[in-house]
């Protein structure tokens, strides 16, 4: 069928076999390796999140221009992910689908997701104690600090059940771009694959884990460092945004993207 429309890009069959081939590989990947590549997808999906801040740091846009513009050059921390090889969280929620076929342990699949949160973890406030020291939220008059730390209390305020579905929404977009970046053969298939369903999710305002591993502490680091005029963002705040956030992007991803194209497409027929 493909080539009647005239396409290489692999099918969504083709694609279902290797997300599970790819997820094996990554639940049985020793620890070193793990860890490091989490630390750079936290790194990424930082960098990602600090161009997004950029753009809405602009008062002369409007909200649906800023929302858009914010969420194409956010997409740049995914693609990141996705071109140059690291270990996303939220992506590897697609490794339920190795389970569910049988070829990796609930452990496996719970030490993966375990040691690579943590790490997307360190990566993303690495970035942000790089970025704070590096005077960059100064930008724009101090417009940019100021829209962290505005961004970040708005999270921490959020309802848990708020908090929960915006991540289950947030994570069904973005294992679908991981998804469809799977179904390209070249960086330029799988940059137009991520721009869109990334772009969606943070313009929507959906709620993504690693992002707010960036924002959080940046905005507690800008506090600390004299900025005032919001409420105080804290270590138990970003701890009640991240919990409902995680079980979200855990239930939107595992769940609503990895387990019903398991059913569709893998799932073998009993006797």
């Amino acid at each position: 069928m493909s080539d009647l429309y005239g396409s290489d890009a692999y099918s969504p069959v083709e694609i279902a076999r290797r997300i599970e081939s790819v997820g094996e590989v990554k639940a049985r990947m020793a620890t070193l390796p793990l860890a490091l590549l989490g630390v750079l997808a936290g790194a990424f999906i930082g960098l990602g999140a600090m161009l997004f801040v950029l753009v809405k740091s602009d008062a002369t846009l409007g909200f649906a221009t800023s929302a858009l513009l914010g969420g194409l050059v956010f997409a740049m921390g995914l693609l990141m992910v996705v071109v140059a090889g690291a270990e996303l969280f939220t992506g590897n929620n697609l490794i339920v689908m190795a389970w569910a076929d049988g070829r990796v342990s609930g452990a496996q699949v719970l030490r993966n997701w375990g040691i690579v949160c943590l790490a997307n973890f360190a990566g993303a406030a690495g970035l942000a104690v790089l970025v704070f020291a590096s005077g960059h939220a100064g930008l724009n008059g101090g417009a940019i600090g100021q829209q962290v730390v505005k961004i970040a209390v708005a999270k921490q305020e959020l309802p848990f059940g708020t908090a929960l579905l915006r991540g289950v929404l947030c994570n069904v977009l973005v294992c679908m771009a991981v998804w469809m970046a799977m179904a390209g053969r070249s960086v330029v298939d799988k940059a137009v694959a991520v721009m869109l369903p990334v772009m969606a999710f943070v313009a929507a305002g959906f709620e993504h884990s690693i992002a707010n591993m960036y924002l959080m502490p940046l905005a507690m680091l800008l506090q600390h460092g004299g900025l005032t005029g919001f409420p105080a963002v804290t270590w138990s705040g970003m701890l009640g945004n991240l919990l409902p956030v995680i079980l979200g992007n855990i239930l939107g991803g595992a769940v609503l993207v990895a387990g019903v194209y398991h059913v569709i497409y893998r799932r073998t027929p009993k006797a």
